[in-house]
């Protein structure tokens, strides 16, 4: 299967490589078929690339490459939506923004992807723990190999 994207132009995929969200992303519900792509420029980002539409693509993280372990009780709802058993653990990823000024990066921690790895389906899901900001600073709590400085190059 080949798909286009707006910023790594024609990627070839295999069908095991598809995310399937059957609710799709919030703000984006008609969206159902994502991969996720490395980024060739940057070793610490990948892309959740929309398999259905070109321009669509969310910079994520995992994130324990910030320091951020979740330790959440999904509801029933989750699990069901996501088909996870009560014996496997989901994988996670939070969807940053990017602005001008790097030192403004944030990850949103509130509402995170989560993943049953074994099945390849996905949902983001709101977590009603308020502990978790919707915009955690990365700046502030990233590692040092996240953050690239000025004289980087």
């Amino acid at each position: 299967m080949v798909i286009k994207t707006s910023r790594f132009g024609l990627v070839e995929l295999k069908s095991e490589d598809v995310l399937t969200f059957p609710e799709g992303l919030l703000g984006f519900q008609s969206l159902r078929q994502f991969v996720l792509l490395d980024d060739p420029n940057d070793d610490i980002f990948a892309w959740l690339q929309s398999c259905e539409l070109p321009s669509i693509a969310f910079p994520v993280l995992e994130p324990e490459l910030f320091g951020h372990k979740y330790a959440v009780n999904l509801n029933r709802t989750d699990l069901e939506s996501l088909k996870l058993q009560q014996d496997q653990t989901p994988g996670f990823l939070t969807i940053i923004t990017i602005p001008d000024d790097a030192t403004e990066m944030t990850a949103n921690i509130k509402a995170p992807i989560v993943i049953n790895v074994r099945d390849r389906i996905a949902r983001q899901c709101v977590l009603q723990d308020n502990n978790f900001n919707q915009r955690k600073n990365l700046h502030k709590t990233s590692k040092p190999s996240c953050a690239k400085s000025a004289d980087a190059d």
